[in-house]
């Protein structure tokens, strides 16, 4: 097969060229190695006023650290892993497979088995070598990787940074155990629902972690959903022009689309306050749908109504075709089972969903033009 570039040029010699050229590179890295190790071990850059030789190479070898620290580990270890060092010379493994080899040795010292981690590395990927590697320092040093371990668990934290308009931002680190359990509970959220989800794979991260704090089940418990506190005048529930945003708990005011699309499903408890905001009355807590209507609701819809998507009913919350702030009824024949993603479509997105004398779900998008139809969360 040939291909459009340099006259011409067949692509299988373009991937030759490629391999030639990876070759190179991984000698050269080879050789950087061995001179980055030598110069860890001179005083030049304390000299120089690093804290480190690896900081060194960061800043002068525009590097990352992890870079760095991996060709001064690899020129450490040259003379302890010979056999690799003459793989990687006639290309059967690449520098990458070479440095894993090489950050091993470093663990585990003379208990290091080169000869059968070489075998691998010649026949699997750089991914699946990596856990190689991390098994035979298990094998050989146990304690060592514990302690690996206990570091990561003791690096834990999480910051939530509020912005200027209200978004939050977040910074975290998790250990493997607490890292891996969040990806197992975000990726099945985080998949793209059909062809028309154009949200790129962060988009879809993000709105899988709010589902999943959102509906997320209680370790086999029924599912209990966290309680945040909105405070809002009764024009803002109506959206009414002129009445001012609501207050939510944690976060700036929302707006009236996001008040009436939480008050579709939750507890109401009515204040009434004088004119100088004085609590007159308090009423009694009340839920829009009752527990027996959830139920019913969960084995009628078994999931969320909306035409092609999948979320089971533990996903969603129960939505008011005609809302009762409008005069609609907390009836099964005026409710529906909606997950996030479609439920916020309907209240902030401008979508319309109906139901059909013979009970078919109809959903209906905002007005059609050349605007951007406003696309929601999953």
């Amino acid at each position: 097969m040939t291909v459009g570039c340099g006259g011409g040029v067949r692509g299988v010699d373009l991937g030759q060229r490629l391999t030639q050229l990876a070759f190179a590179v991984d000698i050269l890295n080879l050789e950087f190695a061995k001179v980055a190790a030598a110069f860890a071990e001179t005083t030049e850059y304390d000299e120089q006023g690093f804290d480190s030789p690896i900081s060194w190479i960061k800043a002068n070898c525009h590097m990352s650290g992890g870079a760095a620290a991996d060709r001064v580990c690899v020129g450490e270890q040259l003379e302890n892993i010979g056999q690799s060092r003459m793989a990687l010379g006639i290309g059967e493994i690449g520098f990458a497979h070479f440095t894993h080899i090489a950050r091993t040795a470093a663990k585990v010292g003379e208990r290091l088995d080169e000869a059968r981690l070489l075998r691998h590395a010649r026949k699997e990927s750089v991914a699946k070598f990596r856990n190689t590697c991390l098994h035979a320092e298990h094998a050989a040093n146990p304690k060592g990787v514990v302690d690996e371990e206990k570091q990561g668990f003791e690096a834990r934290s999480l910051n939530l940074y509020r912005a200027d308009d209200g978004v939050v931002l977040i910074k975290g680190i998790l250990d493997k155990v607490g890292g891996a359990a969040l990806k197992a509970a975000l990726e099945p959220l985080a998949k793209r629902a059909g062809k028309a989800d154009d949200r790129d794979r962060e988009h879809r991260l993000a709105d899988a972690l709010v589902e999943a704090v959102t509906h997320g089940p209680n370790f086999g418990a029924q599912s209990q959903r966290p309680h945040v506190q909105v405070t809002t005048s009764l024009e803002t529930l109506l959206g009414l022009m002129g009445a001012p945003a609501a207050e939510m708990e944690f976060s700036l005011p929302i707006s009236s689309k996001a008040v009436e699309r939480l008050a579709c499903d939750c507890t109401i408890t009515r204040i009434l306050l004088g004119s100088e905001s004085t609590v007159i009355d308090v009423g009694r807590a009340k839920r829009v749908i009752s527990g027996p209507q959830r139920k019913a609701l969960r084995v009628r819809d078994q999931g969320c109504v909306w035409p092609g998507c999948d979320r089971p009913a533990s996903f969603t919350s129960g939505h008011h075709l005609a809302h009762w702030i409008h005069g609609g009824s907390t009836d099964l024949h005026n409710l529906v089972l909606l997950c996030y993603r479609h439920h916020w479509m309907v209240h902030e997105g401008g979508w319309q969903i109906v139901r059909t004398d013979d009970g078919r779900v109809l959903t209906i998008p905002p007005a059609t033009g050349f605007e951007y139809r406003p696309r929601g969360p999953d």
